[in-house]
């Protein structure tokens, strides 16, 4: 259990900056892939965009990385067994995955209530209310995994 509670202290006293990694991360991936899209309008200024009520919402990447050490200690308590590396991965980027589906709707839903939404999926394939699409499953699985990778601390 005193290992337990130094894992508590050293992530809250980390996560001001890992908020910030991974709200600074998530903002350049979205211009990064808003800019790729205009390829397929064919608008060759690659203009990206993203707003900065998004930088709240990907800082929450920094939880992910503790919520999946959390699930790995429920999956696997005690000292005896530990998992591949391959099978964390996997484990941790379809939990990522489904945490970033779901605090992308809730989110969204909030600010589509204020009419502050800056996304809308409607129309697009596999959208659920306009506020998520299944089909960036892929995408939020690596991204949850980038987000554990940035805020992983260095040698553990």
């Amino acid at each position: 259990m005193k290992g337990m509670k130094t894992l508590s202290q050293l992530n809250l006293k980390q996560l001001p900056l890992n908020f910030c990694k991974c709200g600074v991360t998530g903002w350049c991936l979205e211009v990064i892939f808003t800019s790729t899209e205009s390829i397929l309008r064919q608008d060759w200024r690659l203009m990206g965009q993203t707003s900065l009520l998004m930088f709240p919402i990907y800082g929450c990447g920094a939880l992910l990385g503790p919520i999946g050490d959390l699930i790995d200690r429920w999956v696997n308590p005690g000292t005896g067994f530990t998992a591949k590396k391959a099978d964390l991965a996997i484990r941790h980027g379809f939990l990522y995955m489904v945490l970033i589906f779901v605090a992308e709707y809730f989110a969204g839903s909030l600010l589509r209530g204020r009419g502050m939404c800056p996304w809308d999926y409607t129309g697009r394939n596999s959208n659920i209310d306009g506020l998520i699409r299944l089909d960036f499953a892929p995408l939020w699985f690596a991204t949850g995994l980038l987000f554990e990778q940035i805020t992983k601390k260095k040698g553990g």
